[in-house]
């Protein structure tokens, strides 16, 4: 599973590139959450959380709905 959502972040990677951001898979845990870490102009930005739980969980789940949550760490 650990590949599977690191291959679909990649996916997401050039979006969050475009503005200057970036995301670090970090952990799949047993309670199927998806920790990431958001790094450039992402990390610490006003929309961060909107920027996982709207964009990165959103695409995660919809390619695997046994995801539960993504979350920053």
């Amino acid at each position: 599973m650990e590949e599977n959502i690191k291959l679909a972040l990649e996916n997401i990677r050039p979006f969050l590139q475009r503005d200057g951001g970036d995301v670090e898979f970090v952990a799949y845990t047993d309670d199927k959450i998806v920790q990431v870490k958001l790094q450039g102009a992402c990390h610490g930005c006003p929309h961060a959380q909107m920027t996982i739980k709207n964009g990165i969980e959103r695409l995660l789940k919809e390619q695997y709905p046994e995801i539960e949550a993504v979350e920053s760490v």
